[in-house]
This record gives structure tokens, C-alpha cells and sequence, in this order.
């Protein structure tokens, strides 16, 4: 069962979802920018991030029936949709960039989640993954929305966008203290240093990735015209393979 749109509200407007809103934000600056002239959809409970897009042409909130939706921006037009997450109401190919968060761990069918997330992908467009992260923290602590449902590992996210025809490009990890909310002001200082000390413990993976098609077309002098244009990697670590 989802959690409910009033407790993934109520977490983050408290101080320890406010950390995982900083942290979580970072990786996404560094991998889309402000998304200057794209469509944006935010799959789950994107809302905490969806702002951070200022430059976007369009920005959607879809969020699945099971969690409920909200109205989101406040004070003007709603741009939130309520949907049925393996049936999704826009036409193929209409986003530039997918963000999905508070998704994956709690369907009964991820892949057909992903599948059609990549439906309404273009065929140029980019997908992060955000995922509660098997093994962390966060996982283990049912008082934060990463500690309901299915956890990952990098590994099986990357065969899960694989079997969607994706082909990954980067990932990162993030939110690598325990969630407690004595914690989470000093967080954001010791991040780094429990980056390298605590590898293992991270609370959430993020993985970015593009259609296998046009992975494989990308010549290096296209890839370095496409990073120029429109950055789009995780920045900390490579992928393996």
C-alpha cells in the first residue's frame, strides 16, 4: 500500500525531510540544470523538486491514485494530475526529462511503471530513477517514506531500466546519516565525509538514464554537443558494467 499524500507532505515540510529535499535537489541540479525550455514530469511524489525547474516549458506532477494527489503550485494554475501509474494520460513521447520518486519501491509492477514512464518520454529525453537505496538507513526507519516497500540495489536498477530499453548513463547516491531528526541539522557538513567513510549506507540511489537507441547513436562528437547543451549526468560516480 502507498503511503498517502498527507504523510509524504507532512514528512517533508518536517526537518528531516527538508535534508532529504537539500540532497536530493543537488543531484538534480547537477545532472538537469534548471531544465531551460523542456517538459518535465515528476512521477510519484515529485512536488519537493518539481520548483528547482525554473527554466522549464512545462512542468506535470503525476502522482498514482494509491497516494492521492495534492494541489501543487499554491496561488496559481494547478499543474498536478492524479493518474493511474501503469496507464499514464499523455501521449507518447511528450517529456524531455522524468523524474521518478516515491514510485518504484511501492508498485507491484516496477517494470511496467518504468515502461510506461518511458512511453511519454521523447526520444531524445532523459530518466532518473530515485529509489530507497537496500541496505542503508533509510530502508530500515518506517518513520520516512524510504522505509515502505521495495528497496534496490544499484545493480537492480540498472537491469530494470535495461529491461525497459534504457541504456544507463550515471549514478549517485545521497542521504548517508541515519533519518533522525537530531541528526539533520548538522547532515549537510558530514555528508561528504560519510560519502567516503560509509559507501554502504547511503539512504537513496539515483539512476539516470536514456533510450538504448540513442545511446548507442551518440557518436562521441554528438555526445560532447549534447553535454554541452544539455548537461545531464550524475556527476559522482561512472557506471560499471
Amino acid at each position: 500500500m502507498r503511503r498517502s499524500v498527507h504523510e509524504l507532505r507532512a514528512f517533508y515540510g518536517e526537518p528531516v525531510g527538508a535534508l532529504v529535499r537539500r540532497s536530493v535537489a543537488r543531484r538534480l541540479s547537477d545532472a538537469w540544470g534548471d531544465a531551460p525550455g523542456l517538459d518535465v514530469l515528476g512521477l510519484g511524489y515529485a512536488t519537493p523538486w518539481l520548483e528547482q525547474f525554473r527554466a522549464a516549458r512545462r512542468t506535470v506532477a503525476a502522482m498514482p491514485g494509491g497516494q492521492g494527489a495534492e494541489v501543487w503550485p499554491s496561488g496559481v494554475r494547478n499543474r498536478v494530475t492524479l493518474v493511474e501509474d501503469l496507464r499514464l494520460p499523455f501521449p507518447a513521447g511528450l517529456f524531455d526529462r522524468v523524474l521518478v520518486i516515491h514510485a518504484l519501491e511501492e508498485s507491484d509492477s516496477p517494470g511496467e511503471l518504468l515502461a510506461e514512464a518511458v512511453r511519454v518520454m521523447a526520444p531524445a529525453g532523459r530518466i532518473i530513477l530515485a529509489a530507497a537505496a537496500r541496505g542503508g538507513f533509510w530502508a530500515r526507519s518506517e518513520s520516512t517514506p524510504f522505509g515502505h516497500g521495495r528497496p534496490f540495489t544499484r545493480r537492480q536498477l540498472e537491469d530494470l531500466v535495461r529491461g525497459a530499453e534504457l541504456e544507463p548513463l550515471a549514478w549517485s547516491q545521497a542521504l548517508y546519516l541515519p533519518p533522525w531528526p537530531l541528526l539533520a541539522g548538522a547532515a549537510e557538513g558530514v555528508e561528504a565525509v560519510a560519502s567516503r567513510v560509509l559507501p554502504g549506507a547511503a539512504g537513496v540511489i539515483l539512476l539516470e538514464a536514456v533510450r538504448r537507441t540513442y545511446a548507442l547513436n551518440l557518436s562521441p562528437a554528438r555526445a560532447r554537443l549534447a553535454e554541452a547543451l544539455a548537461p545531464g549526468v550524475l556527476t559522482p560516480q561512472p557506471l560499471g558494467r
